[in-house]
């Protein structure tokens, strides 16, 4: 148990009848007239789902012991991932419900955070940025346009996305895991 006095950013909270909402954003606010509150910014952990909740200052809420582990992603095993623990070499098996779009972005060897809340996975996080290989992309072709064309890509996990007409097979790009825009060349 904690007080919302005591929230923080990125701290788990177990509410409505066990879900579990990570703090996004918060803010204590002292009204000339009337009690303190909290104003926060909700983020359901299973559904990504984001709620605002306003809680009455110094009232109890229960905290979430969540488990963040740096893991590498080993293979795939049908629908599921294989993950290993860094330190104990324990090999955990999650399913593609789980990884979510996170998948787009693993190849063999890619380190990511895994959370856990008593023993169950919540949720793979990858870093901001990944390096990948562009696996196939047609030439780019150069005609009338006042802006930059882009043209579809494919990366070595064969997710497709859109990347600059200059960008040619084979080369390595790094690409932002959140939204799957391209970023850069990679310079080897």
């Amino acid at each position: 148990m904690a007080s919302t006095n005591d929230l923080k950013n990125g701290m788990v909270l177990k509410l409505d009848g066990g879900q579990l909402w990570s703090v996004v954003e918060f803010q204590h606010v002292k009204p000339g007239k009337g009690p303190a509150f909290v104003r926060t910014k909700l983020k359901n952990v299973l559904s990504g789902k984001v709620v605002d909740k306003t809680f009455n200052a110094g009232v109890k809420v229960e905290t979430a012991t969540v488990d963040r582990r740096d893991m590498q992603f080993s293979y795939m095993d049908g629908e599921y991932f294989v993950f290993m623990d860094m330190q104990t070499y324990d090999q955990l098996m999650i399913d593609r419900k789980t990884v979510g779009d996170a998948a787009n972005f693993l190849i063999e060897g890619f380190e990511a955070s895994v959370a856990q809340h008593e023993g169950e996975v919540l949720y793979v996080e990858l870093p901001a940025t990944v390096e990948l290989t562009i696996q196939h992309t047609e030439p780019g072709v150069q005609g009338d346009r006042s802006t930059g064309g882009s043209k579809p890509a494919t990366l070595e996990t064969g997710y497709e996305i859109q990347v600059p007409l200059f960008i040619t097979t084979g080369e390595k790009i790094k690409v932002d895991t959140r939204s799957g825009d391209y970023l850069g060349r990679v310079n080897s």
